[in-house]
């Protein structure tokens, strides 16, 4: 995983206020996941419970049931007792628990904005629930403040340009902490 210095995302709990049709730049206060919502994504599922929060974002027209593509978002607050390495070995074992002749690349470690990261590919020939095979990426960052993890994953055998597409989305993921200087928000407008 490689150390990245620009966001290229939209905050996660973003906050932009519309008054009169205008739209005012905000900073982002306190520790933020950056993660945009991908062109022609809805939201299709939001959840908060025992401590973590969860978005499934879907393309236009589908649902969280019936899926091609699909963006899950995960924070888990307060939960400075995570590791990424450990977190996305375990999502390995589960996943190869899950669907027969699964494979993995081997977990990924780095920084991102300073913070430890992790990455990984699993990929399912055929899901037993779905009869699909899918393809998932994962990052997974440990904040100061939460524990961060962002998927990408396709019901198909990504062709060379869903996988890029997958790739790019999961490297503009960021985090960062207006409290740190080192480590500072972009201004949304």
């Amino acid at each position: 995983m490689k150390k990245r210095s620009k966001w290229t995302a939209v905050g996660f709990a973003l906050m932009v206020s519309v008054v009169g049709g205008a739209v005012h730049a905000q900073q982002l206060k306190n520790e933020n996941l950056l993660v945009g919502m991908p062109q022609g994504f809805k939201l299709g599922f939001k959840d908060s419970k025992n401590g973590m929060n969860m978005q499934e974002f879907i393309p236009a027209g589908e649902t969280v049931q019936n899926w091609t593509e699909m963006v899950t978002v995960q924070v888990f607050l307060s939960r400075k007792d995570l590791q990424p390495a450990p977190f996305l070995g375990a999502m390995q074992q589960q996943w190869a628990g899950a669907c027969r002749g699964s494979t993995a690349t081997p977990v990924a470690t780095g920084k991102v904005n300073g913070y430890d990261a992790a990455s990984v590919m699993l990929r399912c020939p055929l899901l037993a629930s779905t009869g699909k095979p899918e393809t998932t990426m994962l990052t997974a960052i440990k904040g100061n403040d939460s524990f961060y993890v962002v998927q990408r994953a396709v019901r198909s055998v990504p062709t060379p340009e869903q996988f890029q597409t997958m790739k790019k989305y999961l490297e503009s993921v960021s985090v960062c902490d207006s409290r740190l200087p080192s480590r500072p928000c972009p201004t949304v407008k």
